[in-house]
């Protein structure tokens, strides 16, 4: 009996293993080497490969034109349907580097909400066409093609590398948003424009290379971006959009170009981790939250042509220790524009003359010491913890421990010294 239950007890085991290694097998018969297709025609993809083979390609590369139907089906492969639902496909490499997009053949993408089909363009990457496809994590794109459409690559968020060829002129709103994988990227020269919200959501993004010849920075465009550290803008950049750096608290460093006129609204609203901040001589405006929130700024230096700042700008920077003002007409300033700051610990510093004007003006309400300093041409912005306050003197070169009415001698510490009227 027992030599029964034994046996019984082997196939058993026997039986359910052989089961388990079968739909192991089953789960894993993904064919994982490069598969190249060289099509000879556009829209025949879909007569290259079998149906029961499709969702098995994990690594693709394509030759030859492309449309509708071809794009349709890499989708359908990628694992998301022309109407964005889920498939079981598994290719997450794709390389297009020897294809080519042409008009024609089957809409690739039905937009549920307004019920519009998207159909290829000559040499265009557009709207919608890797949309969702969050499998995706390697992707190289054709050559010659000069346009990245709307939401093209939205929701990518495994892609984490992305290879952008020369002569792209153009990135619409929301093209990358989402894409929280891409720790790096180039965008190649040619660009001039960075559509709304373009990069928002990229929280795994850490470097990112701008080519000269982009003038503008859009709404929202590195919206919520936490893991950029540092990021230099080119010059010929007239306007920073408002929310463009919202939630980059990474961002420790920034230079802004000569030619930035204005700062938008909520532009670097929430960057915590902004300790030092180079503004352009030009800049007449700041919007409304440009800096609220940025609690690691010590040092601000507000240039002699700013003329508006809007409201809470600068709330909750409750880090600042001093602030230059060059401006000798009072700029207009908004309700709660530096609140959180420190009266007692944060001095305000005003050009020659013009204590008075600041003092019964609405800066009056937000500091106790107002001291005026010697602006004489001086015509640049920096906000920055480099320059600090080292020494303070009288004329008799007594050393002062704070602000003194009468005549100062003030030291910093990158050597300079100057004198400083205080009443």
């Amino acid at each position: 009996m027992k030599q029964i239950i034994k046996k019984g007890s082997f196939f058993t085991l026997m039986f359910l293993l052989l089961g388990c290694l079968s739909l192991y097998a089953a789960d894993n018969d993904l064919i994982t080497r490069q598969i190249t297709i060289n099509l000879e025609k556009a829209g025949t993809l879909p007569n290259r490969i079998a149906s029961s083979r499709k969702y098995k390609i994990t690594n693709l590369k394509i030759i030859g034109e492309i449309n509708g139907t071809d794009l349709k089906m890499i989708r359908d492969m990628a694992g998301r349907t022309a109407e964005s639902n889920s498939t079981d496909g598994k290719l997450s490499v794709l390389d297009l580097s020897e294809a080519k997009i042409v008009e024609g053949g089957d809409y690739y993408y039905n937009d549920n909400y307004s019920n519009n089909n998207y159909y290829t363009s000559n040499d265009v990457i557009g709207s919608y066409a890797f949309y969702c496809c969050s499998g995706l994590t390697s992707l190289t794109l054709p050559a010659g093609f000069t346009e990245i459409g709307s939401f093209a690559f939205q929701g990518c968020s495994g892609l984490t590398s992305l290879t952008l060829p020369a002569g792209i002129t153009k990135i619409g709103e929301n093209a990358f948003s989402g894409c929280s994988g891409l720790t790096s990227l180039t965008l190649p020269a040619g660009i001039t424009r960075i559509g709304d919200s373009a990069f928002s959501g990229c929280s795994g993004l850490t470097s990112l290379t701008l080519p000269a010849g982009i003038t503008s920075i859009d709404y929202a465009a590195f919206f919520g971006c936490s893991g950029l550290t540092s990021l230099t803008l080119p010059a010929g950049i007239t306007k920073i959009g408002s929310f463009a750096f919202q939630g980059c608290s990474g961002l420790t460093s920034l230079a802004l170009p000569a030619g930035i006129t204005k700062i938008g609204e909520n532009a670097f609203y929430g960057c915590s981790g902004l300790t030092s901040l180079t503004l352009p001589a030009g800049i007449t405006k700041i919007g409304e939250n440009a800096f609220y929130g940025c609690s690691g700024l010590t040092s601000l230096t507000l240039p002699a042509g700013i003329t508006s700042i809007g409201s809470y700008a600068f709330r909750g920077c409750s880090g600042l220790t001093s602030i230059y003002v060059y401006a000798e007409k009072v700029p207009k300033i908004g309700r709660d524009e530096f609140t959180g700051v420190d009266a007692k610990k944060c001095t305000l510093y005003v050009p020659m003359g013009t204590c008075d004007d600041y003092l019964i003006s609405d800066f009056g309400n937000y500091f106790e010491n107002i001291v005026e300093f010697d602006a004489t041409g001086i015509d640049k912005t920096t906000t920055s913890t480099d320059v600090e306050e080292v020494g303070r003197y009288s004329v008799n070169g007594q050393r002062l421990s704070a602000p003194t009415k009468g005549l100062n001698i003030v030291k910093y510490s990158d050597g300079s010294v100057k004198k400083v009227a205080v009443r």
